[in-house]
């Protein structure tokens, strides 16, 4: 593949990717700049392209968010409750069943699993969630709680992150999901997340994961109070443990959803800010497999560029994502599987159905 560069500056940065070497924190503060988005994304084609050829991953998932009571107060989210507020739940394993039943099809390969801290029940609830998917639905992959909820279990239950990540393997845990990330630097946590896991812990929790032989997930928040360069720091850390562990499958930058009308956030992320970032995810994590265009943020159009953007992955069918959308996303809250299908081919990819460790379901 030839890049052709406007940007001449580039041109170096462009040596250091098709040489394998690592970027550094000053070479992805020039991709920001840089007036050559086109450029960018040639070079993110490239090392995508390296690693996947035209293959593009989905699978068929389902969220579920068993409570949504929450004793955090993150100022990116409209999702919490307070323990008697209106609106406030806390499914128990009939409502949970109930739940899934419902919205129940048979091409499901994994659950995803975040909910509120809810400090009003014992650990054991959240155990008693995983037994009771894996007691009726033995063969779906459950993809549950965040590094910050691990955490949290540690707090409640006065065990270590470790012996807690040992009693939810034993329930059926398969994979953390990459949630209560935001952004890996403590400036931004003190403000946003003030009352969730620090960097440090956030980190241990996945390490932890990774050491007891589970394979995770990574998430980047963006797009309100950070810097750029807290970004790259962030994906610094990331592949940082990456070098460490080899267990993160995949990054996923989220794109900040404005909370309300009135939120102090007035502004999506715009179209430019989402495909650079995606590009750049893609030039930076040298040492992660895939990088996942969410659909549900950035909608399925920007999803569709993201693919000659770096990204060889856009989720899933989800059937009725929450989180998000309670802060305001504007795409639906589920998609079928021949959109999917769809959206990869007319970007002229490969469609590949894949179950949550990237094993190759079906070629399409």
């Amino acid at each position: 593949m030839t890049t052709i560069l406007t940007d001449t500056k580039l041109q170096g940065i462009a040596e250091k990717v098709q040489h394998g070497e690592r970027l550094s924190i000053e070479d992805g503060l020039y991709l920001y700049d840089t007036p050559d988005l086109l450029g960018i994304a040639q070079l993110a084609n490239q090392v995508n392209y390296k690693k996947n050829g035209d293959n593009v991953y989905f699978i068929q998932n389902m969220y579920i968010n068993p409570t949504n009571v929450c004793e955090a107060n993150c100022g990116f989210c409209g999702f919490k409750r307070k323990p008697g507020e209106e609106g406030a739940y806390t499914m128990d394993s009939e409502a949970l069943l109930k739940y899934v039943e419902e919205r129940w099809n048979d091409n499901i390969r994994e659950f995803h699993i975040v909910g509120g801290h809810n400090h009003e029940v014992p650990f054991d609830y959240y155990l008693d969630t995983i037994r009771t998917l894996k007691k009726h639905y033995p063969n779906v992959t459950v993809k549950a709680y965040t590094g910050a909820e691990i955490e949290f279990f540690s707090r409640i239950s006065g065990l270590s992150m470790k012996e807690v990540l040992e009693e939810l393997i034993k329930a059926g845990l398969d994979t953390l999901p990459g949630g209560g990330a935001e952004i890996l630097t403590e400036r931004y946590r003190l403000k946003m997340s003030p009352d969730k896991a620090s960097t440090d812990q956030w980190l241990e929790a996945h390490e932890t994961a990774h050491n007891l032989g589970l394979k995770t997930h990574a998430t980047m928040l963006y797009g309100s109070i950070e810097s750029k360069e807290e970004r790259l720091i962030h994906m610094d850390r990331l592949r940082q443990l990456q070098d460490r562990t080899n267990g993160y499958m995949v990054f996923i930058p989220l794109a900040m959803q404005p909370r309300s009308v009135n939120a102090g956030l007035k502004r999506r992320t715009s179209a430019y800010d989402d495909m650079r970032t995606l590009a750049i995810s893609r030039l930076m994590l040298d040492n992660f497999d895939h990088i996942k265009a969410y659909w549900i943020n950035i909608g399925v159009q920007l999803t569709q560029m993201a693919l000659t953007f770096g990204s060889s992955d856009i989720h899933g069918t989800l059937i009725e994502e929450r989180i998000s959308h309670s802060v305001g996303a504007l795409t639906s809250q589920g998609i079928t599987r021949d959109e999917l299908i769809y959206l990869i081919k007319s970007a002229n990819k490969v469609p590949v159905e894949r179950d949550t460790f990237y094993n190759v379901i079906k070629t399409y």
